[in-house]
C-alpha cells in the first residue's frame, strides 16, 4: 500500500517532467544535408504531436509538411557531453502562431529558405527545437531556429532552460511557503477550534448519558433488606 501511494505521488511529477521536455527548447549541433516537403496524413495518436497549419492557411486533416534533414553530432547528458560520432535526425518546420507551445513562431518560410541555403555550405549549426522523434509514429521535433556554430564540438549553454527552471524552483518554494504560512494562520487555528468544539460536545453528551443513567438507575427497584 505504501508502495501504491509513492507510484501515485511520483505520477505528477514524471508527467510534468515529460511535458517540460518536450516543450523546453533544446539545441542540437547540425549539418544541414537537404530540405524537402512532403505530404502528410495525420491520424489520431499523431496529431496532438504537430502544430496547426502556417499562419492564414486552413487547418486541414492532409498538408504540406516541411522537413530539414541533418546530420547530428551525438551527446550524452541532454546535449551536455559531445560524443565522436554522429546520426541522421530529421526536425519539422511549422508555425507555432499564437497557440501551444508559445513561440510564436510565424516564419516557416523564412526558416526553409535559410536551411535549404545552410545546406549548400559545408558548417555546422546550432539548431534549436522543441519536440521528440518518435520513427514508429512518424512524429518530428519542430525547428524554431538556426544558428552558424564553429564546429561539431561547440558547447550550447541552455540560458532559458536554466532561467526556467530556477525561476520554477523559486516559485514552487514561494507557494510552498505561503501554503504552509496560510496552513499555520488559518486552518490549524480552525481545526484546533473544530476539535475544541468536538471535545466539549463529547463532554456535554458523557454528561447527559450520566444523568439519564442516573434517572434510570432511580426508577429501578431499592433492595429493602
Amino acid at each position: 500500500m505504501r508502495t501504491l501511494g509513492f507510484l501515485f505521488r511520483l505520477l505528477p511529477i514524471l508527467l510534468l517532467g515529460l511535458l517540460l521536455h518536450y516543450v523546453l527548447p533544446q539545441h542540437d549541433v547540425v549539418r544541414i544535408t537537404s530540405t524537402e516537403v512532403i505530404r502528410t496524413d495525420f491520424s489520431a495518436y499523431n496529431r496532438i504531436f504537430y502544430a496547426q497549419a502556417d499562419t492564414g492557411n486552413a487547418n486541414q486533416p492532409t498538408r504540406d509538411l516541411r522537413l530539414i534533414n541533418t546530420q547530428k553530432q551525438k551527446t550524452f547528458l541532454l546535449g551536455f557531453i559531445k560524443r565522436d560520432a554522429s546520426e541522421v535526425m530529421v526536425y519539422r518546420n511549422e508555425d507555432t502562431g499564437w497557440i501551444w507551445p508559445p513561440y510564436f513562431k510565424f516564419d516557416s518560410s523564412d526558416l526553409q529558405a535559410e536551411a535549404a541555403a545552410s545546406a549548400r555550405t559545408d558548417g555546422w549549426y546550432s539548431l534549436t527545437h522543441y519536440g521528440w522523434r518518435i520513427r514508429w509514429a512518424s512524429i518530428y521535433p519542430n525547428a524554431v531556429a538556426i544558428k552558424p556554430v564553429v564546429g561539431p564540438n561547440a558547447t550550447i549553454i541552455p540560458w532559458f532552460n536554466i532561467v526556467f527552471f530556477i525561476f520554477l524552483i523559486f516559485a514552487i518554494g514561494t507557494v510552498r511557503a505561503m501554503w504552509f504560512q496560510f496552513r499555520e494562520r488559518m486552518i490549524d487555528p480552525a481545526m484546533d477550534a473544530a476539535g475544541d468544539r468536538m471535545d466539549i460536545a463529547e463532554a456535554r453528551m458523557d454528561a447527559r448519558r450520566s444523568r439519564m443513567r442516573l434517572w434510570f438507575d432511580s426508577w429501578k427497584p431499592k433492595d429493602r433488606r
